[in-house]
């Protein structure tokens, strides 16, 4: 039975614990080995699982077949490889999925359900799109100094593509850079919409994204920025209208709470942050979840529970109430850092007596692992 960790709210911010026990169950029902790369990034949509790594693959998972067994040797998915170097994020929109790259591309895929054995992507396009660049190469002003000796255009990014995020309606996506830039791409024809330079003085290695369309941003820099669209001279642009500074080491992951009110941010000073609106378009600290023993490499929300991925090899399974924290599980199994995660409510275990939720981790050891946590009602 796995202790309860409380974290307390204190007008100093100061942790307090008490511990106690809680039935809560959990365990890992599936464990996906991959071949010789490591496990970069997960996304979910529709029926499927879809897979990033090291490699240059992108595979599509069935979910359902995740439940039980998985044949390695006959796997039944699709798999592609594409671009230089790992595929760091995936988002899945309807029937698109957009993956970001360490070749500096993001790349735009159609789910192709003619077969009904066996799904497929369809690549539709590569970020920027050839005539977003046509269009601004031969224009100086479209010309951007990136390094002492190199200028590029606008709309490309310069280096590592670190995450992605789409918009609920889906017309919208954002993308973040290794570069320090922010970009805005309209996702019916790919044409990017607009590009704040130097949003960081660092790498930004995460975005979240609210309904209402407030982006946030976490970097290397230590800070967190919040960007709105206003109105301008020069048209609507994304304005920065927040900067959170708490952590005392890059920030790595970002997630927002299912209403929106609470953000969490997980850094290399091994500690989850949690976040609260204030009446002035900011944010105020809450509390801070310690318990990792390295880095916090990634976030994910499912229902009220917080999923935190770690260097330590570990998954820690928080849920608050009000502005009280419980460490309500810890999950080990894998043998390198947990690099990824995403999650789901189980909706094929219903019970009057508990709810069921699916969480998907990723690792630098290669594998997938599929769990499973029960919590009473």
């Amino acid at each position: 039975m796995p202790h309860l960790q409380i974290l307390n709210s204190q007008d100093e911010l100061q942790s307090q614990f008490s511990y106690y026990h809680l039935p809560i169950t959990h365990n890992c029902i599936l464990t996906i080995k991959h071949k010789n790369s490591y496990i970069s990034s997960l996304g979910i949509g529709g029926k499927l699982l879809y897979t990033g790594s090291s490699d240059k693959e992108i595979q599509m998972l069935k979910r359902d077949n995740l439940r039980y067994e998985f044949d390695h040797e006959n796997p039944n998915n699709s798999m592609i490889i594409t671009g230089k170097g790992a595929v760091k994020s995936l988002v899945v929109s309807a029937d698109k999925i957009y993956s970001a790259h360490q070749d500096h591309k993001i790349r735009v895929w159609k789910v192709d359900e003619n077969d009904a054995q066996q799904k497929k992507l369809t690549h539709l396009a590569t970020l920027p799109t050839f005539s977003d660049r046509a269009l601004t190469i031969l224009t100086p002003k479209n010309h951007v100094q990136v390094r002492r000796h190199k200028k590029s255009t606008w709309v490309h990014h310069n280096d590592t593509v670190s995450a992605l995020a789409v918009s609920r309606d889906g017309l919208v996506l954002y993308s973040v850079s290794w570069d320090r830039t922010l970009k805005i791409w309209r996702t019916t024809d790919f044409k990017c919409l607009e590009s704040v330079a130097n949003a960081h003085d660092d790498a930004i290695n995460a975005v979240a994204l609210s309904s209402r369309g407030d982006v946030y941003t976490g970097s290397t820099d230590k800070k967190i920025k919040i960007w709105r669209k206003l109105k301008s001279p020069k048209g609507e642009k994304h304005t920065l209208i927040a900067t959170l500074k708490k952590h005392r080491s890059g920030i790595n992951a970002l997630a927002l709470s299912t209403n929106e009110n609470i953000l969490y941010s997980g850094a290399s000073d091994r500690l989850v942050t949690v976040w609260e609106k204030s009446d002035d378009d900011g944010m105020v600290v809450v509390c801070t979840l310690k318990g990792h023993a390295k880095s916090i490499l990634c976030l994910s929300v499912v229902s009220d529970l917080l999923c935190s991925g770690s260097a330590d090899e570990t998954i820690r399974i928080w849920r608050g109430i009000e502005k009280c924290y419980f460490c309500l599980a810890v999950l080990e199994g894998h043998s390198g850092p947990v690099k990824c995660l995403t999650s789901e409510t189980d909706h094929l275990s219903l019970s009057d007596t508990s709810a069921s939720y699916i969480i998907y981790s990723g690792g630098l050891d290669s594998d997938i692992k599929v769990w499973q946590i029960l919590i009473p009602l």
